[in-house]
């Protein structure tokens, strides 16, 4: 590789991983290219602003295109290290959908040359980075790919799974240890290099499968310990016990830390992570299983009280508080606030949905005669209310606004 690649990084996909991680690299005196398959995103990029919200994303982005430090394109180039953060979603059977990764390993595959970095930040399932080897040892013939060759390695191949909180993005990708699975040795080494130019946390070398099952496991150890938290505020509610006074009193013993419940699990990571080990070990993975299926249930069940509390007074508002899949984001993506809105259509024109971080309805909800709109024209229409996100807003609004209406409370943040 020309010293003229040196220090230079070709992201794959501008998304809510890959943008944040583009525009530390460049700010940290890396130079960036981004490719995304959105000419939208690479227009928004290249004029220095942003197209999904993150703290003080936009201050980087912009300050790395006016140093000409981070650029867009739909098309990579030849860079020092390629690093590929491109959606795996669920397929409608629960398995890994990699099509955007293999796209992204094909698209890069004509850009490698002796010395190149390749990093996969996606989370996959065990067993992906091996593939992406492959796919590139196929590719490229003329060079000596790691785990496919008996020389030298020309390449350096690793997995290396994000870490992030949204809302922390910036800030986590700096400081959160770093795990670097190598398909040798050698390359974990050398992907560490590269992430210890602007990481503070530890760099943790270790290999391929056990980097790849690390964020498997860390997502599912949550996702079970939620779901315990929910199937508790199950019975409870059944029981017509506070499962909020149960949980803080329980967590007084020394060695109980239970979860707070909530109205299901959403976003990128726990509510699908789970389902790549499940898919690959199905007759080993009976709890982490259960977990998922206990916390989707959650969102039904919620939508069914609703649905009851709508149908006992049918001259009444719904206020429905929340669509994001956590709080203070914008981010709506398998939120189950989303998926209860969505049960709810039935019911639209007596829904009043208040979401500080949306202007506009999403479009699933956009036709069924349901109202974006304030609190304080909620909480004065509506005599019903479902407390389904805990944004910040939301917790500042005084009892006395929503005395005397009939509360269903899946966060505990009125009725805890």
């Amino acid at each position: 590789m020309s010293a003229a690649y040196y220090n230079t990084v070709c992201v794959i996909g501008l998304g809510y991983i890959g943008l944040p991680t583009a525009a530390v690299l460049a700010n940290a005196g890396i130079k960036v290219h981004g490719v995304d398959h959105s000419a939208r995103v690479v227009d928004i990029v290249n004029a220095g602003g942003i197209h999904i919200e993150e703290a003080n994303l936009d201050i980087l982005v912009q300050s790395a295109v006016t140093a000409g430090a981070l650029e867009a394109s739909r098309v990579p180039k030849t860079c020092e290290t390629f690093l590929i953060a491109v959606p795996t979603p669920l397929t409608p059977d629960y398995n890994a959908d990699l099509r955007f990764v293999f796209d992204a390993v094909d698209a890069i595959g004509p850009y490698l040359s002796t010395g190149c970095k390749i990093v996969l930040e996606s989370t996959c399932p065990v067993g992906t980075t091996r593939q992406v080897a492959a796919r590139i040892a196929q590719q490229r013939p003329d060079l000596a790919v790691p785990g496919y060759c008996d020389g030298p390695a020309d390449l350096a191949i690793a997995y290396c799974p994000e870490r992030v909180l949204p809302g922390k993005i910036i800030e986590e990708l700096v400081s959160n240890d770093r795990v670097i699975g190598g398909m040798t040795p050698a390359c974990a080494e050398k992907v560490a290099e590269f992430y210890r130019r602007f990481v503070e946390g530890q760099c943790l070398c270790s290999e391929a499968g056990v980097a790849e099952m690390v964020k498997l496991s860390e997502n599912s150890f949550r996702d079970v310990n939620i779901a315990f938290a929910n199937e508790l505020s199950l019975v409870a509610e059944a029981m017509d016990i506070n499962v909020w006074e149960v949980i803080r009193l329980a967590n007084r013993h020394p060695r109980v830390a239970i979860l707070n419940p909530g109205p299901g699990v959403g976003g990128h990571c726990i509510a699908v992570d789970p389902w790549f080990l499940v898919s690959s070990a199905p007759q080993s993975t009976r709890l982490i299983r259960a977990a998922r299926e206990v916390n989707d249930h959650k969102a039904v069940h919620v939508g069914n009280r609703l649905k009851a509390m709508l149908n006992a007074a049918p001259d009444a508002r719904l206020a429905v508080l929340g669509l994001a899949f956590k709080p203070n984001i914008d981010d709506f993506r398998q939120s189950p606030a989303m998926k209860i809105a969505q049960d709810l259509a039935d019911y639209g024109d007596r829904l009043m949905i208040v979401e500080p971080f949306a202007n506009q309805l999403p479009s699933a909800l956009a036709d069924c005669g349901a109202k974006l709109c304030e609190m304080d024209e909620a909480m004065e229409a509506c005599e019903l209310v479902a407390v389904l996100v805990d944004h910040e807003l939301f917790k500042r609004i005084p009892p006395t606004v929503y005395q005397g209406k009939i509360l269903y409370d899946t966060r505990g943040m009125w009725t805890a």
